[in-house]
């Protein structure tokens, strides 16, 4: 029997560019926040996550419509993923708000990559690599170093009666990180069940935008005080969260979950670094050893592994086999990957 080629070194690759590039987009947000000082961390999120949901939404309508029993079958998850979708926005921008964005962005990236671990382990039984543990560790560990760099810097100015509010931040920040995982992980058991990214990002990101509308109705006023806040609201929407997150569902298909929070960790250090750039904050040296670090960590996770085709014990293709199959073979082979069990 014809055995499937292994993921390609290329396929993985691209996935990973995806998500890097999506993280680069999203470190934007903290600075672009700034731009609107009047505007509230609710109407951020709800703004930037909902409208952005919807927009996904209706570009992947005709899909969405032709795999619609795809969808009912897994309704479950997609379900899962939209209430995960409409809490992340709401946790992580309030997060930024009381704790700082380094602390918030740090503990909300940071905290998401151990729970998509976990919620694969659990829900998949996908065992964990040492590649990927080796790359956890380096990202994890320069993202507290710049956690702690960014919070001495700027807590002498915050006072001491803001300690209540960072305990809170943190712990918003935890559920952020918690709920990015789950509608990751969504995603992705869609995307591996034979669901389009497309289909799938649209899906769960519009149902996810349906449920911030009431906030963003209660909240968002503000936004139309001035030209500078729609402006930035506009941003939000379109850039950061639609284009972002199209990148990200196409990174899904080619990569794990748990990589691709992993590899999100470039967020708060692009963020840092525009803080440092556009805001005027400044970075100590053991902030910019962080980043050293989450560099590091991505370059050992988003490196394409080559591995030795496996010899083929015979040229026969299995019964059934059509010859569009070989594509979605090797799309199987790509989501599932051999540290894990089906």
């Amino acid at each position: 029997m014809t055995r499937p080629a292994g993921p390609a070194a290329g396929s993985s690759g691209v996935g990973s560019l995806c998500v890097l590039v999506a993280s680069v987009l999203w470190g934007t947000t903290g600075t672009a926040a700034t731009f609107a000082p009047g505007v509230g961390p609710l109407a951020i999120g709800a703004v930037a996550m909902g409208l952005g949901g919807l927009l996904q939404a209706l570009t992947a309508a005709p899909r969405i419509v032709r795999e619609a029993p795809g969808l009912r079958a897994q309704r479950r998850v997609v379900l899962l993923g939209a209430l995960a979708v409409g809490t992340y926005p709401l946790a992580f921008y309030t997060s930024m708000h009381l704790a700082g964005v380094a602390v918030g962005t740090v503990v909300s990236i940071g905290s998401a990559s151990l729970a998509s671990a976990l919620i694969e382990r659990l829900a998949d039984g996908r065992r964990l690599t040492r590649r990927w543990t080796a790359g956890a560790a380096l990202g994890l560990s320069g993202t507290v170093l710049l956690c702690v760099a960014e919070a001495a810097q700027g807590h002498s100015g915050r006072g001491t009666s803001s300690a209540g509010q960072t305990v809170l931040g943190v712990g918003l920040g935890l559920a952020a990180g918690v709920t990015y995982a789950l509608y990751s992980w969504a995603a992705h058991r869609l995307i591996s069940r034979g669901v389009t990214s497309g289909a799938a990002m649209g899906t769960v990101f519009g149902l996810g935008g349906l449920l911030l509308l009431p906030v963003l109705v209660a909240t968002g006023a503000p936004l139309l005080d001035s030209w500078s806040n729609a402006a930035v609201g506009g941003y939000m929407a379109l850039v950061p969260m639609f284009t972002g997150y199209v990148l990200f569902g196409w990174g899904l298909a080619h990569v794990p979950a748990s990589t691709a929070t992993t590899l999100s960790l470039l967020e708060p250090a692009v963020a840092a670094v525009l803080a440092v750039l556009v805001v005027g904050e400044r970075l100590p040296l053991p902030g910019w050893a962080g980043i050293a670090l989450v560099v590091g960590c991505l370059a050992v996770l988003a490196t394409p592994t080559r591995t030795a085709p496996k010899p083929r014990t015979t040229t026969a293709e299995p019964p059934g086999a059509r010859p569009d199959d070989t594509g979605r073979a090797d799309d199987a082979a790509v989501l599932v990957g051999p540290d894990s069990t089906p």
